[in-house]
């Protein structure tokens, strides 16, 4: 069995966060575990409340982990301030994580902040450039790269811009701006788009901590860059296909549906 730790915020709820990544990692017969960086109050209608775990308590969550089992990937979603995202990175470059998965979550899918103005710069400037792969939405493609995002052709000039400090991948979601749900894939100098069928569903809370989550797992089971991408989307795109429909906002995905499929 394959180990993935996610390093990112509690969502009460259970659609997002390290909730969605467990469910995830589980539903594609893998090996969860977690960092909790912060705690979060909200539902499928907004974001109530957020506080940040302590640096202490997020560096003793991370070396429990990987002095015992060790991940083959990991995850990493809603960080709240800078001095955890340093914490972080030093404890990543000191136990040489493998298959580091970026999600910069900046907005919940309600449109909810969720990371302050001045955790930006420490994500640019040192949590993205140890990143194997990193995952921003348009909204966050924008802040990464300065870039007002329009159609395909801005898509990948926000990637070029992105990737002067970020040596992984890049794959920015694409699902907000067309009819289909198409996603850039830059990598190596090498534009790649990966298409998607745009689904008639609102209730997609969580589906970005569930696509890196997915991407992480795939690459621990050994899957290239591109395959791991591929397979991940095509995850995530049943899971908002199944039609979970909770909450009396934007609902969470329906993890298990292929479990449900099996039995």
């Amino acid at each position: 069995m394959h180990t993935i730790l996610s390093i990112a915020g509690s969502d009460s709820s259970g659609g997002a966060g390290i909730q969605a990544d467990l469910k995830t990692i589980t539903s594609l017969g893998e090996y969860g575990m977690t960092a909790i960086t912060a705690l979060t109050a909200q539902n499928t209608t907004g974001v109530q409340g957020v506080e940040a775990v302590s640096v202490q308590m997020v560096k003793a969550q991370i070396d429990s982990v990987f002095q015992d089992i060790r991940p083959e990937a990991v995850k990493l979603g809603m960080i709240a301030t800078p001095d955890i995202m340093e914490a972080i990175c030093e404890k990543l470059d000191e136990y040489e994580a493998d298959n580091i998965v970026v999600d910069p979550v900046m907005v919940a899918t309600s449109g909810s902040n969720l990371m302050e103005n001045r955790t930006v710069r420490t994500l640019k400037e040192q949590l993205i450039p140890r990143a194997d792969i990193i995952t921003p939405n348009l909204s966050e493609a924008e802040v990464l790269s300065g870039i007002t995002i329009q159609d395909r052709t801005d898509m990948e000039q926000a990637a070029k811009e992105i990737a002067a400090y970020c040596k992984g991948a890049i794959l920015i979601k694409g699902g907000h701006l067309t009819e289909t749900a198409d996603d850039l894939l830059y990598m190596d100098g090498a534009i790649i788009w990966v298409s998607g069928k745009r689904y008639e569903n609102a209730n997609t809370h969580g589906t970005g901590c569930t696509l890196s989550s997915a991407i992480a797992t795939f690459l621990a089971k050994g899957c290239t860059m591109e395959e791991s991408v591929r397979k991940a989307k095509e995850y995530v795109a049943g899971a908002i296909a199944a039609g979970l429909d909770l909450g009396h906002g934007r609902g969470p995905l329906m993890h298990n549906y292929r479990m449900k499929t099996e039995e």
